[in-house]
C-alpha cells in the first residue's frame, strides 16, 4: 500500500479548547434538483416562497469541512470508522462563509463535540464526530431519545415506524450524473469541494485507490431512493434537518457496487414540519455492513397544497 503524510493541506488552528478550520464558501450544486416533478428547497424561487432568502446549500456539503479536523485527531482511523452526527440549525446560502470547529480531545477520546458557525456568529449545525463507536454515543442517538412524537400526521399519515424498502444496488463513478435528486457528478463535486484531497482522486493513499468523500456518501446512499418510495403524501418540499453518516468498514470507493436498505426508525414533528427519520444500512459484495446513514427528512406543511383539507378529513 502507498502511504502519504496527510490527506489534507487545510490550515487548522487552536482556539482555546477547539480546533478550528478556515472560513469556507461552499458551492450550491442543487439549483436544478427536482423530485415529484417539482423544484426543491435548493431552488431560489421555491425556497423564497417558503420564507427562505434563497436556495439553501445542502447540509452534508458541510461535512467536508470536518474531515481535516477529524483526520488531525484520529488519523487513518477516521476514514475507516469515522462518524459525523449533526443537527442542522440554520441554512447557508451561496456566497456565505462558514467555519467548522471541533472539541480538542483528551488522550484516547473517541467522541468530540462539533459545531459550525457563519461569519455573523449564527450557528449552522451542532453534533458529534467520533470513531470506533457502536452508534449509541452520537449526537443523533441522544436526540432520537428526546423527540416529540408526531401528532395528527398528514404528509406522513401513511407512514409507520418499522417500514422498510427493498435492497437496492448503488454505485458512483467519477463522471456519473447522479440523476434528478443530484444533478451533478463526483468529478463536478471534486472541482468545488471545500477541502480538496489527493485521497479523493489519486491512488496515493493507504488504500491504493481513490475514496469517496463523506459528503458524497449522502449522495450515493440516496441516489435511487425515489425508485422504492415510502408512502409519503405529496408533492411537498422537504429539507434535511438531522443527518448522521457512520463508517463501519471504510472507506467506500468510486466504481464499487454496494447495496442499501432503508428503514423508518422514528417520526417527529414541529409547528412547520413533519419529520421521517430513516436509517440506511449499506452492504458490500460480501454482505458485510460497511456504513449507515440516519437522515431526518422534514417535510414542510405549508408546501403541501392539500394539507388543511386532508387534516380536516383525517382529524375533524
Amino acid at each position: 500500500m502507498i502511504t502519504v503524510e496527510s490527506a489534507f493541506t487545510t490550515e487548522i488552528v487552536e482556539n482555546g479548547n477547539l480546533l478550528v478550520g478556515p472560513w469556507r464558501s461552499p458551492k450550491q450544486m442543487l439549483q436544478a434538483q427536482t423530485y415529484d416533478s417539482h423544484a426543491s428547497i435548493h431552488d431560489d424561487a421555491t425556497a423564497q416562497k417558503l420564507g427562505f432568502r434563497g436556495g439553501t446549500i445542502e447540509g452534508p456539503t458541510h461535512f467536508s469541512q470536518f474531515a481535516p479536523l477529524c483526520e488531525r485527531i484520529w488519523g487513518r482511523a477516521w476514514f475507516i470508522t469515522g462518524c459525523l452526527s449533526a443537527h442542522y440549525r440554520n441554512p447557508v446560502f451561496e456566497g456565505e462563509e462558514v467555519q467548522a470547529q471541533i472539541e480538542k480531545p483528551k488522550p484516547g477520546q473517541t467522541v468530540c463535540t462539533i459545531g459550525m458557525v457563519r461569519r455573523d456568529g449564527t450557528e449552522i449545525l451542532r453534533g458529534t464526530a467520533s470513531i470506533d463507536g457502536d452508534g449509541n454515543e452520537t449526537a443523533l442517538s441522544r436526540r432520537l431519545g428526546e423527540l416529540k412524537p408526531l401528532t395528527d400526521p398528514v404528509i406522513l399519515a401513511d407512514i409507520k415506524v418499522g417500514m422498510k424498502t427493498p435492497r437496492q444496488a448503488i454505485k458512483i463513478d467519477f463522471d456519473q450524473n447522479m440523476g434528478d435528486l443530484y444533478p451533478f457528478s463526483l468529478a463536478d463535486k471534486l472541482r468545488v469541494i471545500t477541502e480538496p484531497s489527493d485521497y479523493y482522486s489519486l491512488e496515493h493513499n493507504p488504500w491504493g485507490r481513490a475514496i469517496i468523500p463523506m459528503e458524497m456518501l449522502s449522495v450515493l446512499f440516496q441516489y435511487r431512493a425515489r425508485e422504492v418510495r415510502l408512502p409519503v403524501r405529496g408533492p411537498a418540499v422537504g429539507l434535511f434537518a438531522d443527518q448522521e453518516i457512520r463508517l463501519l468498514r471504510g472507506p467506500l470507493f468510486p466504481g464499487e457496487t454496494y447495496w442499501v436498505e432503508r428503514e423508518v426508525v422514528a417520526l417527529s414533528g414541529s409547528k412547520r414540519t413533519e419529520s421521517m427519520w430513516v436509517r440506511s444500512t449499506v452492504f458490500d459484495a460480501d454482505n458485510a455492513v460497511v456504513a449507515t446513514m440516519l437522515l431526518n427528512g422534514a417535510s414542510m406543511k405549508d408546501s403541501y397544497a392539500n394539507y388543511q383539507s386532508e387534516h380536516k378529513a383525517l382529524y375533524g
